[in-house]
């Protein structure tokens, strides 16, 4: 089809590229040409583009229409191909951080994790907090609250349930949860409570409720992936190695989290399941893919949630529901027992109610199973200590940055200015040169490898047992050529670059999280999902990086828009800089955490102790 072709794009050597903030790479924001589409017109959309010859052609015009064939596709690209995001082990300088010992168990890494913790009342966004504000209790909180005996896992457990109970049903039907077992609940917090009253609790995790997304193994539950199929198709036969970790440390594993089926989309939307909603305001999607473990967080059912993050699957729905979402660099978690469907960009994630509990689930699943020579040192930040960390520099490409809704540009802008008074530390303008270029080269690679990894399931597979908009995206995928896939991986290399020349001028990197707050969740969209690629491109913006280049990289709640939902600031790290992030974003949830507002569907699970 080479005569429909526009002209291709002829990249230049990386290493002539200016990143300086005079430079003048041209800023492509993303023209999506798709209109929002569910109900029938999706179905007719699925007919067209499974039609042998027509679909071909359907396809071909949208990969052309968006840019896919001339910056990706068709492109000449210099540099060979990088095909991993995996990142050799540097010694980072890093300010007030605790070199953990190598071998630690992860309740003895859990413990060192505490003692990074500010020596106060542990639950931060509840000191101070008006009485109009958001009070969320910390795993301290819970931990607290058992061994001093005024409550008892038992009795939060049944808390929990009740409240899952009552926001499933038909007045709020928050769609939280795909699978929540309540005597498996109820087993695990009566031998929590049990331990609790000998005086031997396994960590300051025993007794905490922790969701889990459904593309992580959890027994006993069958994983789906947000389907209503691979759960049958591929039996779960132990825990994933995050949730064993977890599960060592004495933690409630809660159920399995809703998310967007086979993680393809970033709405949360679910025909089969039912659509998370975001608790800030119901009518709102939760964001996608891991919608329910952020929903849960969100709400205060849980203090911490597990997901996975392929494409801002974690930092994405975070941000919508305003909470914590930290994924740490490409392997640094374990991907054993995690769906494989995206082998090189995906990996586990963490959401959470508070930074601090950010840490100490991170100190729990730290992946620690490798030689101890072949290891990453794991350095965790003291907290205690963070407002004395100086000289911060964080780098801003402004195209970029203000690509994104007004109220997001102002609220983030205004976020850099408190870090400035507070601490002192300085914006560095800089130019990060093919974000979109970027962005359809993790298209092409998510999508390739979800079809590949899929491919024996999928050709024994009805159609009619996959979502209507799922279908649309593996169509898409399933047309991605191998130089297409090649091209992405030169694209890949070439971006590692870019970002190693900026941070040797930068700690991090800086920007919002979304493009868009929440958007409305509409009524044609709950039995076939939607098509809303405008809004999906505004909401993986900032997201890419992270992903296709192994960065560490967390979002933290900074404000609200104007219809009060929340709005996340981005912070993008150094390979292996997790405990630099986690300082930054404590000190940003510090600045911020006297203008929280409460969500409008909220459960207290510490309330009335008894």
């Amino acid at each position: 089809m080479g005569l429909f072709s526009s002209p291709a794009k002829v990249y230049k050597p990386a290493a002539e590229v200016d990143l300086g903030p005079g430079s003048d790479e041209f800023y492509i924001s993303p023209n999506v040409k798709a209109p929002r589409v569910a109900g029938f017109l999706v179905k007719i959309f699925v007919w067209i583009l499974e039609m042998p010859i027509v679909g071909q052609i359907a396809l071909y015009i949208l990969k052309k229409d968006n840019l896919i064939n001339k910056l990706v596709s068709e492109a000449e690209i210099p540099e060979p191909p990088l095909f991993t995001a995996t990142h050799s082990w540097e010694d980072i300088p890093e300010q007030n951080v605790s070199l953990t010992k190598p071998d630690l168990s992860p309740a003895e890494r859990v413990q060192e994790a505490v003692s990074c913790l500010p020596a106060r009342l542990e639950s931060t966004l509840a000191a101070d907090a008006p009485s109009s504000g958001l009070k969320r209790w910390t795993i301290m909180d819970f931990s607290n609250a058992y061994s001093s005996g005024e409550t008892t896992p038992v009795q939060v457990a049944k808390r929990f349930l009740g409240a899952v109970k009552e926001c499933s049903g038909p007045g709020l039907n928050m769609a939280f949860f795909i699978s929540c077992s309540p005597e498996d609940i109820m087993k695990q917090a009566e031998q929590s409570t049990l331990r609790y009253q000998k005086g031997t609790p396994l960590s300051v995790l025993d007794g905490v409720l922790v969701a889990v997304k459904d593309e992580i193994d959890c027994m006993p539950y069958p994983t789906t992936g947000g389907t209503r199929w691979l759960g049958a198709a591929r039996p779960c036969a132990a825990d994933a190695a995050c949730v064993a970790q977890l599960r060592a440390c004495g933690a409630i594993l809660a159920g399995k989290a809703n998310m967007h089926e086979l993680g393809a989309g970033t709405s949360g939307i679910n025909p089969h399941h039912g659509s998370a909603r975001n608790p800030y305001n119901v009518s709102k999607v939760a964001g996608g893919s891991s919608s329910g473990s952020a929903a849960v967080v969100c709400a205060g059912l849980c203090p911490v949630a597990l997901g996975v993050d392929g494409g801002g699957s974690v930092r994405m729905p975070a941000a919508m529901c305003g909470v914590v979402g930290f994924k740490p660099t490409a392997g640094r978690l374990s991907n054993a027992g995690v769906l494989p469907l995206n082998w090189t960009v995906g990996m586990p994630g963490i959401l959470a109610g508070t930074v601090e509990d950010a840490l100490i689930a991170y100190s729990a699943i730290v992946d620690q199973s490798q030689p101890s020579h072949l290891r990453p040192e794991l350095n965790l930040p003291l907290l205690h200590s963070t407002l004395s960390i100086s000289n911060i520099r964080l780098a801003k490409y402004a195209k970029w940055f203000n690509d994104s809704a007004e109220d997001i540009r102002s609220c983030c802008d205004k976020a850099l200015q408190t870090l400035h008074a507070h601490y002192g530390w300085q914006t560095v303008d800089v130019t990060i040169p093919e974000i979109e270029e970027m962005r359809l080269a993790h298209y092409v690679t998510i999508g390739s490898e979800c079809t590949a990894s899929l491919a024996k399931y999928l050709d024994k597979l009805k159609r009619s047992e996959i979502g209507w908009d799922v279908r649309v995206a593996l169509s898409v995928y399933g047309s991605f050529s191998s130089r297409a896939y090649l091209n992405s991986q030169r694209l890949r290399n070439r971006q590692m670059y870019f970002h190693r020349e900026i941070f040797k001028t930068a700690d991090v990197i800086v920007s919002p999280m979304i493009g868009v707050t929440a958007y409305t969740l509409q009524d044609d969209a709950h039995q076939t999902g939607e098509l809303d690629y405008i809004n999906g491109a505004a909401l993986v913006r900032y997201s890419i990086a992270g992903n296709f280049l192994g960065l560490p990289a967390i979002t933290v709640m900074v404000g609200h828009d104007k219809e009060g939902l929340p709005i996340g600031l981005q912070f993008i790290g150094r390979p292996w800089s997790e405990a630099t992030l986690l300082h930054i974003a404590f000190a940003m949830q510090e600045a911020c955490r006297k203008g929280y507002k409460k969500p409008a569907v909220f459960y207290d699970l510490l309330k009335n102790r008894e």
